[in-house]
């Protein structure tokens, strides 16, 4: 059946297109896939728009699956209900909603504690396979697709859980309220939820992408008086002044270590640092450039290569505390909405991080300027 007849009650199997990964860093090949049914507390949307995000190219490029191929990538989407699976009583075929990579099922232990968005039941699922029977919604010729994260919007029809999806208005624009699945709200959650940025207050952050500008326009929102951005490409300095950034550091031009030059520029060490590069080693180097008795260092970047954070105990011992942060601590169906609205309302900045809009069949070309590291967000028009 054609994806575009696909609106059929109850669900029946589709075809349509997706951006097909076969192996490790292989550009990604355009392929008929059959997508099946939503299963039980499921719903098959058709997205709209998807932007890549760092975390897709960095599982692409990773040999750490070699098993989980073929794969469709992709988890930063906002798209429209066009099926939904038996028990399924939130959504409806027509609703807008916004994908989500960490569900929220609102009854396990971590759900229920209001301290947690780690949900035991719809949590990161890195086996390529949903979370409900452990098997894939894609196939080709018979054979399995793996999918990423429990999303894999590089489709033009997906199945999610329903709990791993967040309604929004029918007035909001698609093609830009897709970065609130990811980047934007993690870079905003790690300034308000985990950091707590207080006003008045010191900030650095390391890594100036998505993440990292987010958490800038985050700490400006809360009164920062100092926000310091450290980045190797020099062009970031002007985008980073439009998201808060009040002073600007590339260690590529210091004779020093960069913790230094900010301990002096915050006499002693800032009160907040953020780690959203994705290098353990910039985690203690973060550490480092925060303030003795009370400063926090909050990482959000996900490292392509040794996992282990290495700090010597005297920055912890000196009263440093170090936070993980994973979606900023949103919780996505209960806290989402909520940044949506401030989104509609001109609250937070999103639009400003959208460098390119890229048509479906060019995705190969918003990978290329993601490993070029020409863009912030590359917008993917489903229909284009």
């Amino acid at each position: 059946m054609a994806a575009d007849a696909a609106f059929s009650s109850p669900p029946a199997a589709i075809t349509c297109r997706a951006a097909v990964a076969w192996g490790p860093g292989q550009p990604l090949v355009m392929e008929e896939v059959e997508v099946a049914p939503p299963g039980p507390l499921e719903i098959r949307v058709k997205v709209v728009s998807t932007s890549v995000c760092r975390s897709d190219v960095s599982a692409w490029q990773s040999k750490a699956q070699p098993d989980l191929f073929p794969r469709i990538f992709g988890h930063e989407a906002s798209g429209v209900v066009e099926g939904v699976g038996e028990e399924v009583t939130e959504f409806q075929v027509g609703d807008h909603v916004l994908t989500v990579f960490i569900g929220e099922c609102k009854s396990c232990k971590h759900c229920i504690s209001g301290k947690s968005n780690m949900c035991q039941k719809l949590g990161l699922e890195r086996k390529g396979v949903m979370h409900s029977d452990q098997k894939t919604r894609f196939s080709i010729k018979g054979k399995p697709v793996y999918h990423y994260c429990a999303v894999s919007s590089f489709s033009e029809y997906t199945v999610v859980h329903s709990g791993c999806a967040v309604k929004v208005g029918l007035t909001v624009p698609m093609d830009r309220v897709c970065l609130l699945s990811c980047g934007v709200s993690a870079g905003l959650g790690a300034a308000w939820n985990v950091a707590d940025v207080s006003e008045g207050s010191s900030v650095v952050i390391f890594g100036l992408g998505t993440v990292g500008l987010s958490v800038a326009q985050a700490a400006k929102l809360r009164g920062a008086s100092k926000i310091i951005g450290v980045d190797t490409n020099p062009e970031k300095q002007e985008k980073g002044k439009a998201f808060g950034v009040t002073d600007f550091i590339n260690p590529n031009e210091l004779s020093e270590p960069v913790q230094q030059v900010i301990k002096r520029m915050t006499d002693g060490g800032a009160d907040y640092s953020f780690e959203c590069v994705g290098d353990t080693g910039v985690v203690s180097t973060a550490l480092q450039s925060c303030s003795d008795g009370w400063g926090v260092t909050v990482t959000l970047g996900v490292p392509k290569a040794k996992p282990e954070v290495s700090a010597h105990y005297a920055f912890l011992l000196s009263g440093r505390t170090l936070k993980g942060s994973l979606f900023g601590g949103w919780r996505p169906k209960s806290d989402l909405p909520s940044l949506v609205d401030k989104y509609a309302d001109k609250e937070i900045q999103v639009d400003g991080l959208v460098t390119h809009d890229i048509p479906f069949g060019d995705i190969n070309h918003a990978l290329e300027l993601m490993l070029e590291n020409k863009c912030l967000r590359c917008v993917i028009h489903m229909s284009q």
